[in-house]
């Protein structure tokens, strides 16, 4: 992943596991990344999910226990709350932490089951919608500094 980069020493803001897909940051400022990626901040990440099995809204957004500790949603919405028969739903859905597998662990704490996990948003910054697998695109200055003041 870092071979397509630019030389120099780059720090991977956030992480996704192998199943999953969608907006990564790269920054060779530490502070920005610790800024970033630590809880205390609360940056706020958007996730697309596409889900397998009945979904309680309500009992993801007040909460559930996982192994360490409770965690519930900020927000989820079903991408279309017309479909409700369909076997596989779509939802948008974010969260201020960052905990191991927190979105799939959720799920999976109500019986559902995510077949599909793309990170959309990451604080301001948005997935470009033309932005292939595999391609970068560098922030403009004023951008990165959005980054600073969330």
């Amino acid at each position: 992943m870092f071979s397509r980069l630019p030389p120099g020493r780059w720090v991977a803001v956030g992480r996704l596991d192998i199943n999953s897909s969608g907006l990564l940051l790269f920054t060779d400022d530490g502070e920005l990344a610790n800024r970033l990626m630590h809880p205390r901040y609360g940056i706020e990440r958007e996730y697309a999910v596409r889900v397998q099995g009945p979904v309680d809204l309500e009992k993801l957004r007040r909460g559930v226990m996982l192994e360490d500790g409770p965690a519930a949603f900020d927000r989820i919405e079903p991408r279309d709350p017309r479909a409700t028969s369909a076997a596989n739903r779509w939802y948008r859905v974010s969260l201020k932490e960052g905990r191991k597998r927190e979105v799939r662990r959720l799920f999976e704490a109500i019986g559902a089951r995510v077949s599909r996990l793309l990170r959309v948003r990451y604080g301001p910054i948005e997935l470009p919608r033309d932005l292939q697998p595999g391609e970068w695109r560098e922030l403009a200055p004023e951008r990165v500094q959005e980054l600073f003041v969330t």
